[in-house]
């Protein structure tokens, strides 16, 4: 009698991870003149077609899944532009989820889109599967069309917008993901109040820091530091006052987690990274989407599993070495904890004592760590107590009101809302 062997199913990581899926490399529809990830095609000069195989496509899958040490199992489907691989594509990848998920275990999947291919039947397909979407809109028209341009640089943001409002119609959970750059972070309200007109309840502000030339100096696109600073408080001031429950914006949430005693969420303010590295459309695996480069391959899917390259002496040592080169005026700065050096692309400048490794954004977050760090501690004040977390809006406005004299009718509201107060604090 033939006896059949079972081939033994390796283990999963050793821990979480959250890898983002190129299914079609670096290839996009669109031609944002800030975007880091277009040049990553030269990575690859002799392939014709970025369209991940089946076959590769499957197996990645496959291992995803087996990779994963958690019961839900999160995949992230990035680029380039994911949907210019067409709906019927991601409907064989929701089957191969389906094929390859065991018994009692669940399938998430996100996608970070630039939204202009987006119809009603894709957004039907993404309601009915449970997608969670990141859509890239920079602020309103003048803002957001200043960079974000098609192939023949035409204007994107008439039909970013009615992606946005497609996918809020079927009910689809979007975050919209604004790049803070030269041309809109002296606007910070203005952006603010546009997506809240527009019902975005949950928000995330990416910094753009370019370098150019061989010195690696600086782009004029990218935010200077001190002014990302700036945009952020001005933002948090207006939401401690006004939609603390109602607006969720990432960097607000990291800077609240520190005083709650919760570990980070988002890599670059974690002690160490190394745990959202990169898939490319042919299998090959780096350790994070900003490294993409020759020295940081790990490997490939087809020759080493997702689990062991996850669990890889090469990508643990990226992860630590986060924290290894950290210079001494980080290691004491008093906002040490909410930042942990952000991440280590931008540490390219000096500390004030010389020593290399200084995030060029380190001016601006500090700025606003400090700025909301009151007012962040007495949300973890209410939220330890068992009080609902939107009282620290009231507890502000008290404030504001008790520190400055009363404002006329007509007055612009001190809370900074920019209504008039008989229309707003007046009536409290």
């Amino acid at each position: 009698m033939a006896i059949e062997l079972i081939k033994p199913v390796p283990p999963p990581a050793s821990r979480g991870f959250q890898i983002m899926a190129k299914p079609t490399g670096a290839i996009c529809n669109l031609d944002c003149v800030y975007c880091y990830y277009l040049q990553k095609e030269d990575l690859y000069p002799e392939t014709r077609s970025f369209r991940m195989e089946s076959d590769v496509l499957e197996d990645y899958i496959a291992q995803h899944i087996q990779a994963s040490p958690d019961p839900v199992v999160d995949f992230a489907w990035h680029g380039g532009e994911p949907t210019i691989l067409g709906l019927d594509y991601f409907r064989d990848i929701v089957a191969l989820q389906r094929k390859h998920c065991p018994p009692g275990r669940k399938v998430r999947n996100g996608m970070q889109t630039n939204g202009v291919l987006l119809d009603d039947e894709w957004c039907r397909f993404f309601a009915e599967e449970g997608f969670s979407i990141g859509l890239s809109l920079d602020g309103p028209e003048k803002l957001h069309d200043e960079y974000r341009v098609t192939k023949g640089q035409q204007p994107t943001h008439r039909k970013v917008v009615q992606a946005y409002k497609r996918l809020k119609a079927h009910r689809v959970p979007c975050d919209v993901l604004c790049v803070v750059h030269a041309g809109n972070v002296g606007h910070p309200t203005t952006v603010y109040r546009y997506f809240k007109g527009l019902g975005a309840d949950h928000q995330q502000f990416i910094p753009l820091v370019e370098r150019v030339g061989r010195d690696g100096e600086v782009g004029p696109r990218s935010v200077p530091a001190e002014a990302f600073g700036t945009f952020l408080c001005a933002i948090f001031d207006e939401w401690i006052r006004n939609d603390v429950g109602r607006v969720t914006i990432q960097i607000f949430d990291e800077a609240a987690r520190t005083g709650l005693g919760i570990e980070h969420a988002l890599c670059i303010f974690r002690e160490t990274c190394g745990d959202v590295p990169v898939v490319e459309h042919n299998g090959d695996f780096y350790s994070c989407d900003h490294y993409v480069d020759p020295e940081y391959r790990v490997g490939n899917i087809r020759e080493t599993s997702v689990a062991q390259m996850i669990d890889s002496d090469a990508q643990r040592s990226f992860g630590r070495d986060k924290w290894t080169s950290l210079p001494r005026y980080c290691r004491e700065c008093e906002v040490r904890a909410q930042c942990n050096g952000g991440c280590p692309k931008d540490r390219f400048i000096k500390t004030p004592d010389g020593e290399d490794g200084l995030n060029y954004l380190c001016a601006g977050y500090k700025k606003f760590f400090i700025h909301s760090r009151e007012h962040l501690s007495t949300m973890a004040g209410l939220w330890q107590a068992g009080e609902p977390i939107e009282q620290v809006m009231s507890k502000v406005r008290e404030a504001d009101a008790a520190a400055r004299p009363i404002a006329g009718r007509n007055d612009p509201c001190p809370c900074g809302s920019g209504r008039k107060y008989k229309r707003c604090c007046m009536l409290r």
